[in-house]
């Protein structure tokens, strides 16, 4: 990816999200007149017809509004629903259970109101929000897909968020720049949901950065994104590896997080290769060390997130070895769909999860 690719790639969600949330407004407007009116005909015909009619109906147009409507909206058909259903209710006199009736009433519309205001924060009605956040998320994590290899290469990855959410404090960006693939795994601070909204804004950010500042920038790039988004007490870690898909020859750097390994085909060993960084975003100027090293035919590199080597029973050092192990019964099949397979038997399960593998065929 170069410059121009990446800022057209940011542009172009944001024109994305700009279509989405003018679609959103025009809907909602439109929700709130139909949804009024089916309460003003449910009561009608709850005066007109009491015995056919149920009061009860209006219920419904209230949890539609809930799901549909922005906050303000939504406190308008609530008292709309809520006036009549009273009006209806209690013009058949009083008792104790049609006052309970219009109580339930209220409390439900108290209840969706409360749900609207928090999803408000994100600036759209009901579902729309949800509906764009995930969108945004998909768009995004688009970035993470590794790019189509030449031949004699296989790349794979494969993320597991805690929990089975689909939001994962991991994630993934790549690109390739000539002969150069550049790959870095993060791992933001926290897990699950808590950890995927600083996910989705890094991914974005750093996914365009890699392929555009030369490869000893990244990590320092990145480290002064996160250092201007004043976040308390985040960080992230991450693993970034340059390599030259002609002669094998690669550069790893890492952040805080857990070194690479590599696997030597001609000695069947495996081989850490370590880099010492410190965290993201807890320093103003950090140094990098970079750790050469050479995929020969027959080599493989792993990239992985602590989730997969570091239990509460387990250090590091013990983990990365038991990965290795499970690492060796796919050598006979030159690794080809690893990545899953590494993660269901070694990714813990109360924490995020990723791998990545970079092989080069021993025909290769």
């Amino acid at each position: 990816m170069n410059r121009s690719g990446g800022l057209a790639e940011v542009r172009r969600i944001g024109r994305r999200v700009e279509w989405l949330g003018r679609r959103a407004r025009r809907s909602h407007r439109l929700a709130f007149v139909a949804l009024a009116l089916t309460s003003v005909v449910f009561a009608v015909s709850g005066l007109v017809w009491q015995t056919l009619v149920p009061a009860s109906l209006l219920i419904i147009p209230l949890v539609l509004g809930g799901l549909l409507l922005r906050f303000r909206e939504l406190v308008a058909l609530t008292g709309i629903t809520v006036t009549f259903g009273a009006y209806i209710v209690l013009s058949r006199g009083l008792t104790l259970p049609r006052i309970g009736f219009v109580l339930v009433l209220a409390v439900i519309g108290w209840i969706m109101l409360t749900n609207a205001k928090v999803r408000s924060r994100l600036g759209v009605p009901g579902t729309r929000g949800e509906s764009m956040l995930m969108e945004l998320r998909d768009i995004l994590t688009a970035q993470g897909e590794l790019p189509s290899l030449p031949a004699g290469w296989l790349a794979e990855v494969e993320i597991r968020s805690a929990g089975g959410s689909t939001f994962s404090g991991d994630f993934v960006v790549s690109t390739t720049r000539g002969d150069v693939l550049e790959v870095a795994l993060v791992d933001v601070s926290g897990k699950g949901i808590d950890a995927g909204t600083r996910a989705l804004l890094l991914s974005g950010a750093f996914g365009g950065l890699l392929g555009v500042v030369p490869e000893e920038e990244f990590l320092p790039s990145a480290n002064r994104y996160i250092r201007r988004q004043d976040w308390d007490d985040d960080f992230a870690t991450v693993v970034h590896v340059a390599v030259d898909l002609k002669t094998g020859d690669f550069d790893v750097r890492t952040a805080g997080h857990p070194p690479a390994i590599q696997f030597d085909a001609w000695s069947g060993r495996w081989q850490t290769r370590d880099a010492d960084g410190p965290l993201l975003g807890l320093m103003e100027a950090p140094e990098f060390a970079v750790n050469h090293g050479q995929l020969k035919p027959g080599d493989a590199l792993f990239l992985y997130s602590d989730g997969m080597v570091e239990t509460p029973r387990r250090d590091i050092g013990r983990g990365t070895d038991r990965l290795a192990g499970h690492a060796e019964r796919l050598v006979a099949q030159g690794f080809q769909g690893g990545a899953k397979e590494l993660v269901d038997e070694a990714g813990g399960p109360g924490d995020d999860s990723a791998i990545v593998i970079i092989h080069r065929s021993a025909l290769g």
